[in-house]
């Protein structure tokens, strides 16, 4: 199963507009996470700012394993009719 999650992630960054430009966003976060982590003091405005970009970075996962979620859920729905 972790292929077919990583395969549809793959599909959905080149297919779909909103994952895409969440996934963006969360690498964007996580690059401003990492300057601030590789300081050796942050100031108090510095610290309130990481601690919201990591909430905003975690909203963003989240957002995306919705729709991930849902991706795999009509993947699997049978395809035949019921009668």
């Amino acid at each position: 199963m972790p292929t077919d999650f990583e395969e549809l992630k793959q599909r959905l960054l080149q297919s779909d507009d909103e994952f895409r430009q969440l996934a963006t966003q969360h690498h964007d976060l996580d690059e401003k996470i990492h300057d601030l982590a590789t300081r050796h003091y942050l100031s108090e405005p510095e610290q309130l700012e990481e601690v919201t970009l990591k909430k905003k970075k975690l909203h963003l996962k989240d957002q995306m394993e919705s729709i991930l979620r849902h991706h795999l859920a009509h993947r699997s729905e049978p395809t035949h009719a019921r009668g």
